[in-house]
């Protein structure tokens, strides 16, 4: 999805350089998502950036994170991915001014309240939802509330003498 929207956003023009590394397309201008951390960067996953220069001489391509500009040499470019489109988890929290919500049958195992609450919270501006009537009353009446076995209680408890 990304790449189709990557066409329609940021489509390739011989004014604006360009890199492909490991089958991915990068351009000045491109909306990017850290995929991993990177404490010697300062850069974390799920931080989205934008590319801002492309060197072919030094083999660097430059991302701006909140204004912060990072370099990335050509081989570190497997840390991020284009961010056009992303998923509800590796929004981590983020806002955006428009989220977009698919919901099909044939994602029925992602199908939660949890999930779509947690997507349409993901939007400032407008949520829109996309999908059937059938997969979107499934989403709203599935609770998916799993027991999870985090042993937090025991964690947080002073061990007994």
């Amino acid at each position: 999805m990304s790449l189709v929207l990557q066409q329609l956003i940021n489509p390739p023009n011989a004014d604006k350089p360009e890199i492909t590394k490991g089958g991915n397309t990068l351009r000045v201008g491109d909306r990017v998502i850290q995929l991993k951390n990177d404490y010697e960067k300062e850069v974390f996953n799920g931080d989205l950036g934008v590319v801002g220069e492309i060197d072919t001489t030094e083999q660097e391509v430059t991302i701006s994170f909140d204004g912060r500009d990072v370099a990335y040499d050509y081989a570190d470019l497997n840390e991020v991915s284009l961010a056009y489109a992303i998923s509800i988890h590796k929004s981590q929290g983020s806002e955006y001014p428009v989220v977009i919500l698919p919901l099909y049958l044939q994602h029925y195992i992602m199908l939660s309240r949890n999930l779509i609450y947690t997507g349409l919270t993901r939007a400032k501006k407008l949520a829109i939802v996309i999908g059937s009537q059938k997969a979107i009353a499934i989403s709203v009446k599935q609770r998916n509330e799993r027991q999870r076995y985090t042993r937090l209680r025991e964690r947080l408890c002073f061990p007994r003498r």
